[in-house]
């Protein structure tokens, strides 16, 4: 807290326009791991500023998910910490009753995001012993936030990959990332193959299965590990999670993924699964086995990336791929006040440990240094109590 006193006395940031001193953590992203990081610290008793780029909290789920999409995980592995979904949910939550949830949990716990804001950077000033947090609004209004502690929530999904693929800019079909592909409506007669990269490329074949009806749909992607939801009713998430190769996650950072009746498509011939991509022309696409198909329309199913490294000035936390440098479940705190919530690959379960460890870190701090401050305030008021007696 004497930090903070000496910064406000200092001219030149007296002297800066537009610029906010934060008490407490600013949290970037409105995300379910954003939003879970202001719940936890809201029950600590500390406050705290989100900013978020988009106009609305869960922006991926919201605007970038196929309409059909639901959670492909029980319900009781993606609640979010301190308030569960409502008993009438079913086992596995719709699109639209998940984000009826985020915004229930936002209010429940009175969190308001400022919507349209986009971090341009993050650094720390190691003279005052703050970080300095840049943001753009829609209007093209610049600010300035100052604060002790930094909490990056922008999810491992900020960003769209689009691949370099020989030949694609002179294809004349329709090309889309996954996260555009809504709800297969008017993709009768239509002629896909979706480009995959292993997990992400797969998540999408057995999230969208049951989009896939009325027409002609080509997968090209390498081999994954495949589970089915469920074996006699129970769920086999917790399973894979605990049992998976620890070999194969630190060689692959792959996961198990987890069938929800795509893989009868494919056994019916409905999804015929081919080898990779080798180039497009203007109406058809080699693949590397030499065979060519005629194609109208391309899903880039190649998943997603985090976007940290564009505006976070760090490099010993965070490495160049955006995520953590330190495996789980080590990643979610790094030095001076910097913290990570949702880089854990483990899902909505993985962000709310995160956001739990996070909250309790800065609100023992938090607590410590208000008892501090308060004593030396009621120490402070006896001593002129005593002085004016004389």
């Amino acid at each position: 807290m004497e930090n903070l006193f000496r910064l406000v006395d200092q001219d030149q940031y007296l002297f800066q326009p537009k610029w906010t001193l934060v008490n407490g953590p600013i949290i970037v992203g409105a995300g379910p791991s954003g939003l879970a990081a202001a719940a936890c610290l809201k029950e600590q008793g500390v406050p705290f500023v989100v900013v978020e780029r988009a106009d609305c909290i869960a922006s991926l789920w919201q605007k970038r998910t196929n309409d059909r999409l639901k959670l492909h995980l029980p319900k009781q592995f993606c609640q979010l910490p301190k308030l569960p979904f409502p008993e009438d949910y079913p086992e596995y939550p719709t699109k639209k009753q998940f984000i009826e949830y985020l915004e229930s949990y936002a209010k429940h716990f009175d969190i308001n995001p400022k919507f349209n804001e986009c971090v341009e950077s993050a650094r720390y000033d190691e003279t005052t012993g703050f970080w300095k947090v840049k943001t753009v609004g829609s209007n093209k209004t610049e600010l300035e936030y100052v604060c002790r502690w930094l909490i990056v929530a922008t999810s491992e999904n900020a960003e769209s990959v689009m691949p370099d693929i020989e030949g694609l800019a002179e294809f004349d079909g329709e090309v889309i990332h996954a996260c555009d592909y809504k709800s297969g409506e008017n993709s009768r007669g239509r002629k896909y193959l979706s480009s995959a990269a292993v997990t992400p490329g797969w998540k999408f074949l057995l999230i969208f299965a049951t989009t896939m009806l009325h027409l002609q749909w080509w997968f090209a992607a390498r081999q994954v590990h495949v589970l089915p939801r469920e074996i006699f009713g129970k769920s086999t998430f917790e399973l894979a999670a605990i049992n998976w190769s620890i070999e194969t996650q630190e060689h692959t950072r792959e996961n198990p993924v987890l069938d929800i009746g795509a893989l009868e498509r494919i056994r019916s011939g409905d999804i015929n699964v081919v080898p990779g991509i080798k180039r497009f022309s203007r109406d058809q696409v080699e693949l590397v086995n030499g065979e060519k198909i005629d194609i109208n329309s391309v899903v880039l199913a190649t998943g997603y990336r985090s976007n940290v490294p564009s505006w976070l000035q760090e490099g010993e936390f965070f490495a160049k791929n955006g995520y953590p440098k330190a495996e789980f479940p080590h990643g979610w705190k790094g030095k001076a006040g910097l913290y990570a919530a949702g880089f854990t690959r483990r899902g909505l379960l993985g962000a709310s440990l995160d956001a739990i460890r996070i909250a309790q870190d800065i609100g023992t701090v938090w607590k410590e240094e208000n008892k501090q401050l308060k004593k030396r305030t009621i120490a402070r008021h006896r001593r002129c109590i005593s002085l004016s007696q004389f």
